[in-house]
């Protein structure tokens, strides 16, 4: 499971012209993409570095400041870009594994007391942030 956060000062998605989730204060957003081999142990993995780096203003993290999170699914970031001029996206795992799995992150987020919204799997989405730093980091788990 990888994903690629950015602290922002608010955040939204939207499909087809309506915002379908933002966040409207400091907080992160994670685009996150799935591979074949993850599972449970990723999803808390990932929760845990989402809701506990201490990336936010004065080292705190979202824990710290209750800060929101957009969560936005990102089948991309898994991309092999050595060979050619075309990506190839065989290592992102298929929708039917990958949308429990992204969803299974937001539930673990929520769980830990973290406000999350969301975007929407599979959807062509327009993503509007304003990144805070810039502060932009990529997470394996």
């Amino acid at each position: 499971m990888r994903a690629v956060l950015q602290r922002v000062t608010t955040a939204q998605v939207s499909v087809e012209g309506e915002v379908v989730g933002a966040i409207d204060r400091p907080g992160l957003v994670a685009l996150v993409g799935v591979t074949h081999d993850d599972g449970p142990t990723q999803v808390e993995a990932l929760a845990r570095k989402i809701s506990e780096l201490r990336i936010l203003r004065d080292e705190r993290s979202v824990i710290d400041d209750a800060a929101p999170v957009l969560v936005v699914s990102q089948f991309t970031l898994h991309a092999d870009v050595r060979k050619g001029r075309r990506p190839s996206w065989s290592a992102a795992a298929p929708g039917r594994v990958a949308e429990p799995l992204v969803d299974a992150v937001v539930a673990a987020l929520r769980a830990r007391g973290v406000e999350v919204a969301t975007g929407v799997f599979g959807a062509m989405m327009e993503v509007t942030i304003v990144n805070d730093g810039p502060v932009t980091l990529i997470i394996d788990v």
